[in-house]
């Protein structure tokens, strides 16, 4: 059976929190997932390898996401919402597979799921800018 892509996102987003927070070690991560949400541990592979990708490209996704918040400070940013929004930029800046308008929506989706009521209006405020900003102009 096919993990469905909301869920595979959050396991992704639940890592990005948790390596961000803790440094916590793969397998670690990986047997907590397995059993709290009950997925495959392929599935727990692949979303960790997602997450690796992301921390990966955090030198480049940081700085989009701190000049475009430029009312925050970005160290200041909830651990929730820095981490739904580096999701939010990679799939929206480097997965050619996800329309950048569902990357949005997907982390507003998540954003209220996992933070604060005012969560998802600051991640769409942000993402929404660095969207106009990523396309080209005519």
């Amino acid at each position: 059976m096919s993990l469905p892509q909301q869920k595979y996102r959050e396991m992704v987003f639940q890592m990005l929190y948790s390596l961000d927070i803790g440094q916590a070690k793969d397998d670690d991560l990986i047997d907590l997932l397995m059993k709290e949400l009950n997925v495959t541990k392929k599935s727990a592979r692949d979303a960790l390898d997602r997450t690796r990708e992301i921390f990966k490209n955090l030198p480049q996704i940081d700085p989009v996401i701190e000049e475009t918040a430029s009312e925050y400070a970005f160290d200041r940013i909830q651990t929730v919402e820095r981490n739904v929004l580096r999701l939010g930029v990679f799939e929206m800046l480097y997965d050619d597979q996800i329309p950048p308008k569902v990357a949005i929506a997907e982390a507003i989706r998540i954003a209220r799921k996992f933070g604060t009521p005012e969560s998802s209006h600051f991640i769409n405020a942000i993402l929404d800018a660095i969207y106009k900003k990523s396309q080209p102009k005519e």
